[in-house]
C-alpha cells in the first residue's frame, strides 16, 4: 500500500495494536519481521500507520503472534476494513485536525463516558454558548470561526444514536460563556437532551462529600471490545488520547470514582431546574 500523506489518530491506533500483539508475543520487530518473511522498515511504517493494511493482513499478523482472542482480531479487522470517508473529512482543512479525530473517535464508539469540571460537554453545548466560547480575543474569526462553530454542532447529531453519559459538575453549570440569558438557555437545553434516549446527566454538586483530588476532565469512548477503549485527556497542548491497559483501568476507576458521589439521574434533573430558576 501506498505511503499516508495524513495519518488519523484511528489509524495511529489500529497500527499500536498490531505493535501490541507483537510484544504480547514476545517477538522484537525484527524478529517478527523475519518470520514474516518481510522487511523489518515494512513492519515498522505498518506500526507507525504509515501505509495501511488490509483485513486479511491483519488476520495474518495475528495467527502468526498467537493471538488467541477472536472477538479483539474480529475488531481489528473491522478497523483495517474501513473505507468510507466520514462527515468529519469533509471540513479537513477548515477545522483543526483533532476536531476530525474526536468526531471519529465519537462516531466508532460504542459508548461515550465524560466528566467535565470547568466546561459544558462539547455534545451538550447551544450554539449561543458555542459562540460565546469562541468569542475571546485569542478565538479564531470570521469563516474559521463559522466552520468551528458547525462543526461542533454537526458532533451533536450522534446524542440519542450512541449510549452517552455526561458527569458535569456544578461549577461547569454555573460559569457563564456569555451573559445571563444564553447561560439559562444552556441549563435548559441540558434539561432537554437528558430526556432523549441513551442520553444520561448526572451532576456533582459543590458541598458532595468525597470529592477531593478527582479534577480532570476526560472523554472515555468505549470500543466493540475493553482493549480498545480510548481516554481523551484535554492538555495545554490539545487532546492526549491513551489507551495503555494501565491508563485504562485507572480512568475507569476515576469515572467510576466520580459517579459514586454524583446524584442520580432525576435528582441531577431537579438540581439543574433549581439552577434555572435561581437566574
Amino acid at each position: 500500500m501506498p505511503a499516508r500523506s495524513i495519518i488519523t489518530a484511528r489509524q495511529e491506533r489500529l497500527g499500536a495494536e498490531l505493535r501490541k500483539l507483537r510484544e504480547r508475543a514476545g517477538l522484537s520487530g525484527r524478529e517478527a519481521a523475519r518470520t514474516l518473511g518481510i522487511a523489518e522498515s515494512k513492519l515498522s511504517a505498518t506500526e507507525v500507520a504509515r501505509v495501511g493494511v488490509s483485513a486479511e493482513r491483519v488476520r495474518y499478523l495475528a495467527s502468526q503472534y498467537a493471538c488467541g482472542d477472536a472477538a479483539l482480531v474480529e475488531a481489528l479487522v473491522a478497523m483495517a476494513s474501513e473505507r468510507g470517508r466520514g462527515w468529519w473529512e469533509e471540513c479537513r482543512g477548515t477545522v483543526p485536525s483533532g476536531y476530525l479525530n474526536v468526531a471519529e473517535l465519537e462516531h466508532h464508539a460504542t459508548k461515550v463516558s465524560t466528566f467535565q469540571n470547568v466546561h459544558i460537554p462539547g455534545l451538550l453545548q447551544t450554539e449561543e454558548h458555542i459562540r460565546g466560547i469562541f468569542d475571546s480575543p485569542v478565538a479564531p474569526t470570521g469563516e474559521q470561526r463559522e466552520a468551528r462553530v458547525r462543526f461542533r454542532l454537526r458532533r451533536q447529531e450522534i446524542l440519542g444514536k450512541v449510549s452517552y453519559e455526561a458527569v458535569i459538575h456544578e461549577a461547569a453549570l454555573r460559569i457563564r460563556a456569555a451573559d445571563g440569558k444564553v447561560a439559562r438557555n444552556q441549563l435548559v437545553h441540558i434539561l432537554e437532551q437528558s430526556e432523549l434516549p441513551r442520553v444520561t446527566v448526572r451532576v456533582v454538586p459543590f458541598d458532595v462529600d468525597g470529592f477531593a483530588g478527582i479534577s480532570a476532565s476526560l472523554v472515555y469512548a468505549s470500543g466493540p471490545v475493553p482493549q480498545l477503549d480510548t481516554v481523551l485527556v484535554d492538555t495545554a497542548h490539545g487532546g492526549a488520547y491513551l489507551d495503555g491497559e494501565a491508563q485504562l483501568s485507572h480512568y475507569r476507576g476515576a469515572l467510576d470514582a466520580i459517579e459514586e458521589v454524583a446524584l442520580g439521574a432525576v435528582e441531577s434533573r431537579d438540581f439543574i431546574h433549581r439552577l434555572v430558576q435561581q437566574m
